[in-house]
């Protein structure tokens, strides 16, 4: 497969990966963390009627989904790409980045919550999922 290919499959792959684990730990934050009482959290316009309802508790686990859904993809588009060249990893984090953008605009939180959002859950985890991929391949092979 031209080298090319095998970048944007792994990219694929990542990105699908890593946004399964971001929506399994959006789904499973509310269930760890009830909504506010009187939150209708079912649809867009019902979340952003109820946003200043929510405490910074309730904003843990859409941060770790989109720092952990990040770290995940970089993680697998790494470990595709047998060079594990730093490419796959850093488009992974850049995608997932722009939703994050995109969601402070459809969703506007708190400052401090976009903040942290978008300087600490996207491309610092996509670094650590290249590093850990790196580092577990090297590992595996005999490295240190």
């Amino acid at each position: 497969m031209p080298r090319l290919l095998r970048v944007i499959v792994a990219v694929l792959i990542g990105f699908a990966i890593g946004s399964t684990v971001n929506m399994g730990l959006v789904m499973l934050g509310g269930k760890v963390i009830a909504p506010p009482s009187g939150a209708d959290v079912t649809t867009l316009q019902g979340l952003k009627t109820s946003l200043h309802l929510f405490e910074p508790k309730h904003f843990l686990f859409p941060f770790l989904a989109h720092g952990l859904g990040t770290l995940a993809g970089a993680f697998v588009a790494t470990v595709i790409v047998p060079s594990r060249m730093a490419t796959p990893a850093t488009v992974v984090g850049g995608l997932f980045l722009l939703g994050g953008i995109a969601n402070t605009f459809m969703l506007p939180g708190p400052v401090w919550f976009n903040a942290a959002d978008l300087l600490l859950a996207y491309l610092p985890a996509a670094w650590a999922g290249l590093w850990l991929a790196r580092r577990t391949s090297s590992n595996r092979h005999g490295g240190s």
